[in-house]
Formats: C-alpha cells, sequence, structure tokens
C-alpha cells in the first residue's frame, strides 16, 4: 500500500531567474488544481529555513558543514572561508565564482593552504579544508564575528554591496585583504590561467559560529548537490545527494540552482505529478526563492473547474 501520510516539496528558483520560460499547458493545467499557501519571505535562506528550521537566529553554516564532513565541529567556533574568484570591473568588484565552480583539487589545495596558514595562524586560527570547495577557520569558541554575507547571495555582483562596514568587521577587512595579496602573488594562479582555469585570489568568509546545542527535528530528507542545504537537513533530520530525477521518495528536492524550467517540469514536476495520481505520495508542494508557495493534494485532483497555474510569472 502506498504511504498516503507522504509529501514532496520542490524547491525552485525565483521567478525572475526562468525568464520568459513557462510550463505547459498540461502541467499548469494539472498543478492549477491546487491552492496558494501563505507566502514566505524571499531569499535563499528563507527559503531553506522554512523546510529545515534552526533555533535561535544564527546562520552557523560553517559549523553545521563541517559536523556533518567531519564530525568535529563541538567546543569551536567555525567560519566558511571559502575560495573565491573576484574581479574588478568599471562598477566595482565582482564575485564570478565560489566552492565547488572553481574545480578545485586537493593538490591546489596542498599548494594554496601552506601559504595562507601563516596569515590565519598569527591571529590564532586554524585553517584547514576537508574539501577542496569548502574551506574552514576554526576560532576560539567564545569568538565574536560580525554578519557575513553568502557567497551564493552575492554571486555576480559588487561585492562592496556584501561587505560588513562595521567596526567589528575591521579585522576580517583586513584579514580578507592580505589573503587576496597571497593569493594573487602564488604561482599556482599562473598556472591555473594557462590552463585557462579561474583564479583563486580571494577567499569569502560567511556562515559564522557554532555548533547549535540542539536542532529542529523536521523528519525530512533533504535531497540537493548544495553542501548548505545538505548540513542544513543533516542536523534536523536526513540528508542526500540530489537524483537525477524526482523518483516518488518523500522528502524535500531544493532545484534552486537551475535556470532550467523544462529540465524542472521533464525531471520532477511530471513524474511527481503522476505520483500523486496514482497515490504514491499524498502532497506536491512548490516553494520558490520569492517566498511564493502551492500545494496540490491527490484529493484535488478532480477540481477539474480551476484555472492552470500561471507559474512562473515576474
Amino acid at each position: 500500500m502506498p504511504d498516503l501520510d507522504s509529501s514532496v516539496i520542490l524547491l525552485l528558483p525565483a521567478a525572475a531567474r526562468l525568464g520568459r520560460q513557462r510550463l505547459s499547458a498540461t502541467s499548469a493545467r494539472r498543478l492549477g488544481r491546487g491552492g496558494d499557501l501563505p507566502a514566505g519571505e524571499a531569499g535563499r535562506r528563507a527559503q531553506l529555513l522554512r523546510h529545515f528550521p534552526l533555533r535561535g537566529e544564527d546562520w552557523p553554516i560553517a559549523a553545521l558543514s563541517r559536523q556533518a564532513e567531519a564530525g568535529d565541529a563541538e567546543g569551536a567556533s567555525w567560519l566558511r572561508a571559502d575560495p573565491v574568484w573576484l574581479r574588478p570591473d568599471i562598477n566595482g568588484v565582482r564575485l564570478l565564482a565560489h566552492g565547488d565552480a572553481l574545480g578545485l583539487t586537493r593538490a591546489d589545495c596542498d599548494a594554496l593552504l601552506p601559504a595562507l596558514r601563516p596569515l590565519f595562524g598569527d591571529a590564532g586560527f586554524i585553517l584547514d579544508a576537508p574539501d577542496p570547495a569548502r574551506w574552514y577557520l576554526r576560532l576560539p569558541a567564545e569568538a565574536r564575528l560580525p554578519v557575513f554575507s553568502d557567497p551564493g547571495d552575492a554571486l555576480g555582483e559588487d561585492i562592496f554591496e556584501h561587505l560588513d562596514i562595521s567596526p567589528e568587521a575591521r579585522r576580517w577587512r583586513t584579514l580578507a585583504s592580505e589573503a587576496q595579496v597571497t593569493l594573487h602573488n602564488h604561482p599556482l594562479n599562473a598556472r591555473r590561467a594557462a590552463r585557462g582555469q579561474s583564479p583563486v585570489n580571494a577567499l569569502w568568509f560567511w556562515g559564522g559560529g557554532r555548533l547549535p546545542a540542539a536542532t529542529v527535528a523536521h523528519g525530512l530528507t533533504g535531497y540537493s548537490s548544495d553542501d548548505t542545504a545538505r548540513a542544513l537537513a543533516a542536523a534536523g533530520g536526513r540528508a542526500a545527494g540530489l537524483p537525477e530525477r524526482f523518483e516518488a521518495a518523500p522528502g524535500v528536492y531544493d532545484l534552486e540552482g537551475t535556470r532550467d524550467l523544462a529540465w524542472i517540469e521533464r525531471e520532477w514536476l511530471v513524474p511527481a505529478l503522476e505520483a500523486l495520481r496514482a497515490g504514491r505520495i499524498a502532497t506536491l508542494g512548490l516553494d520558490d526563492g520569492d517566498g511564493w508557495r502551492w500545494e496540490l493534494r491527490r484529493r484535488q485532483a478532480l477540481r477539474v473547474w480551476r484555472r492552470p497555474l500561471a507559474w512562473p510569472a515576474t
């Protein structure tokens, strides 16, 4: 017997990222039989926290991802210090790539980290990289940290719009500047340029804090290719990589990173709608980066008089 208490939620990009793409008439008609849910706060962080909530107001992604990755996050504060590519232009300095997009190897990390460690060691911090895309600073447990922007929120934008200019952040601006000088002069970047690869010319600090004493149990499996989403999902339930397409397992599927609506519809919406029709799931929810939310229940499939869903709408 199918589990009629199961539900599936698809986390979708903001409508503007999909441009003029539209759902097929068939999918729009089937989804239109559902209904709106109360709107949520816009933004990636708010979208994730709707489904993988944390206690308190902090955003300790560094500690959560460190715990999920290495299991040693307790007893210290943590800060992500991820490698990034910054490029100056006429309007400022833009963040063009970070983390996995840089394609760093373990050998690259082994070349870069020894040059950077003395800089942070002199400040009392330990820098390491369990994964080439995710670098961490271990800080004293009582360390006070300013608010840093997530790199995903700053991607493609002028970084000065995302820098904390408070007095508390002055020390970190200095460390970031010194790290830029070290990375700019490192011979690895000349070798990467010769191979046609993006340079690694800065570090991006973000996600600071301590491992929460307790997390909110959500009981859902979170499927994502984003390590932030997986860390949040693992903290209060279960996490897994994003499969190639939907296969009727209940959970939250993180599709926010795509700009391809045809892929969302073909590999996710259509199979999920079929699973709903067949009773393999009970509810299909949509949640986009603008805070728009929609839900379709199996029993609503007979509401054929409803208008087709006009999503995305900009």
